[in-house]
C-alpha cells in the first residue's frame, strides 16, 4: 500500500490534484495569444486579442487594469529576447502576427 502524506498532528493532508482537462485549460496570456493568432489567422492587435482570449474562455485577465498593455509588453520581449524562434512577428505599429 502507498504511503500517504501525514501532517504534524498525524491526520491525513489534504491534496488536490488537477485533471488533465483541467491544466490544459490553463493558459497563460502568451500561449493564449499565440493561439488565437494560428486560428484567424490574420495580424492582431493586444485588445482584439484580449476580447477574443477572453471570449473563446482561454484565458481571462485576473484583475489587472491594462491586460492589452501587459500582453503587448510579454509579445515585444519574447520578439527580442528569441529573435526568429518567436512565436509572434510583427506586422505594424501595434498588430502581431503568428511566424
Amino acid at each position: 500500500m502507498a504511503a500517504s502524506k501525514t501532517h504534524q498532528n498525524g491526520k491525513p493532508k489534504k491534496t488536490r490534484k488537477k485533471s488533465a482537462e483541467a491544466k490544459a485549460k490553463n493558459l497563460s496570456a502568451l500561449d493564449a495569444a499565440a493561439q488565437v493568432l494560428a486560428e484567424t489567422g490574420q495580424p492582431m492587435a493586444c485588445k482584439e486579442m484580449i476580447e477574443t482570449m477572453t471570449a473563446k474562455g482561454y484565458w481571462s485577465s485576473p484583475g489587472g487594469k491594462t491586460p492589452a498593455s501587459t500582453l503587448y509588453s510579454a509579445i515585444t520581449k519574447e520578439i527580442s529576447t528569441k529573435g526568429k524562434e518567436s512565436r509572434f512577428k510583427k506586422t505594424d505599429r501595434g498588430r502581431f502576427a503568428r511566424t
